[in-house]
């Protein structure tokens, strides 16, 4: 039996402008890995896998849980993030899109994708161990009893410990350098501190840009009242091209911006034509309003993932003096490429 009881909160983190500088070691800096996150759980042979929101995983990911059974010992839970890497040797990084689409109902098409697209778990606390609740402990305590469990472990063994600094100047570096992996900022803990579900006790530094977009459709909100997403496009060789969107505002600005878009909506012909977002797998599988391109909305954003915004942007303001034929996809910051690998084993 566990001494911690389970599926728990995991501790969060506050978003920060900066890299945060406190007196030497009072801080311990690691990458931000953009995955799922996920508290791991060994009690003999059985392995548990949860998410954030308390949702079992282990069916979704049975390489993690196998992963799990064979290097944690027979008791302990570890808290980490699922990852999936693609690329060619050398060259490889995150990627979202792959692992978002491992949440499958159908077990069939879940062992296709564990042979097509394996997850992995990177750690980065541990938080029970045999008799032992270590969540009590300071974060530096705990970081040291999981270098000392897995910190030896093979490349292929499908199971990490992220890297970690107290350098600051180190942790900017890696927020600049890292990205090219597909990793989106850095985390800051403090060194001090016992693990506390549910809370904010961490900082995180993410990626921040802004772009202006074209609306292309939208797609209405669940109760069928309002707009539930806003899709975007980019113009690449003056080609429209979908790009992601926009999947969260204001309750009170669904039915407004429904007002603002109902104009433009395509219907026949026009509408077969548009651009289509294809497989909405981040804004829900909802109706796909297709819209004239003539309306321009400038969006936060944090990274790219080939030509798309790797996550959800953030509405910022319509843009009525920008021309749509103004958004083009070189807009966009283009970031040098990073092999996880080196991310992973320096």
């Amino acid at each position: 039996m566990l001494p911690i009881a389970l599926p728990l909160d995991p501790m969060l983190a506050r978003a920060v402008a900066d890299v945060p500088v406190r007196e030497p070691g009072a801080l311990s800096y690691e990458p931000k890995w953009d995955g799922f996150r996920c508290i791991a759980a060994r009690d003999g042979d059985e392995v548990t896998l949860w998410s954030r929101s308390r949702k079992p995983l282990t069916d979704y990911f049975p390489e993690v849980a196998a992963a799990c059974r064979r290097w944690l010992p027979d008791r302990a839970v570890v808290d980490g993030e699922i990852v999936v890497r693609s690329g060619d040797p050398g060259a490889q990084r995150l990627d979202w899109e792959a692992l978002s689409v491992r949440i499958h109902p159908a077990a069939k098409r879940i062992a296709q994708l564990v042979s097509a697209t394996p997850a992995e778990l990177v750690t980065f606390d541990l938080l029970a161990l045999a008799d032992l609740d270590l969540m009590p402990l300071a974060q530096r305590e705990r970081r040291a009893a999981l270098l000392a469990l897995l910190g030896d472990l093979p490349a292929d063994a499908g199971l990490h410990v992220t890297r970690a600094t107290s350098d600051p100047a180190q942790a900017r570096d890696w927020f600049d350098r890292f990205e090219g992996a597909g990793l989106d900022g850095v985390m800051a803990k403090p060194t001090g501190d016992p693990y506390t579900p549910g809370k904010r006790a961490m900082m995180k530094l993410k990626h921040a840009r802004t772009a202006e977009a074209v609306v292309i459709g939208y797609a209405r909100s669940r109760t069928g009242h309002g707009v539930g997403s806003i899709h975007l496009g980019l113009y690449d060789d003056g080609v429209l091209l979908p790009v992601g969107g926009i999947g969260a505002f204001p309750d009170t600005a669904r039915g407004a911006f429904e007002a603002v878009l109902e104009p433009l909506v395509l219907t026949g012909a026009d509408a077969d034509a548009a651009p289509h977002p294809g497989v909405l797998t981040r804004l829900g599988p909802r109706e796909f309003v297709p819209l004239r391109p003539d309306l321009v909305v400038e969006v936060a954003y944090d990274q790219l993932e080939g030509k798309r915004f790797r996550n959800t942007a953030k509405f910022l303001r319509w843009r009525p003096d920008r021309e749509p034929a103004s958004c083009r996809l070189d807009q966009l910051e283009t970031v040098p490429r990073y092999d996880l690998d080196a991310v992973l084993r320096p």
